[in-house]
């Protein structure tokens, strides 16, 4: 059984998303172990430099790395990733299964994406959309996907 950790930046308050959320967690449990960890978002302005925004990132980015276990098969979401369809996805699991890659983690930056030390040690940048997503909202959208890219390997109805 696959063991999947989702690592995010900052905490979701939304009680709709958090019932999103918890059905997919719960959908989820079937197929695999998933650990689900917040880590505290950086403040800052509208207005913030360059070489502001990389110090939130930077900072974001030390937080997620202290909970990333240096065994795990690391993928970034990254608006800059390669893009996959949902079939594509499932296919990795199944290659990833049979390479004995049970433990995998799937890492979502802030508002202002990952940092450069995040993406240098993922095994795989992958981007859900050219659209710009609320990071909050993108973990319900991660789920959902987890949850059809197992339906699909299993067969079952649900991804048409």
């Amino acid at each position: 059984m696959f063991h999947i950790t989702i690592l995010t930046v900052g905490r979701l308050k939304e009680r709709y998303l958090l019932e999103g959320v918890g059905e997919y967690l719960k959908r989820l449990s079937a197929y695999a172990k998933i650990d689900l960890y917040e880590v505290e978002d950086e403040r800052f302005t509208e207005n913030l430099s360059i070489a502001g925004q990389q110090k939130v990132k930077e900072k974001e980015g030390a937080r997620l790395l202290h909970r990333l276990r240096a065994d795990s098969f690391l993928i970034a979401l990254d608006a800059k990733g390669e893009m996959r369809s949902s079939e594509e996805m499932a296919g990795l699991l199944n290659k990833l299964a049979l390479a004995g890659e049970s433990d995998i983690t799937i890492v979502i930056g802030g508002s202002l994406g990952l940092s450069p030390k995040i993406l240098g040690r993922a095994d795989l940048s992958i981007s859900f959309s050219r659209l710009t997503f609320p990071h909050q909202l993108f973990r319900l959208i991660l789920l959902e996907q987890l949850y059809r890219w197992f339906k699909i390997n299993r067969g079952e109805p649900y991804h048409h």
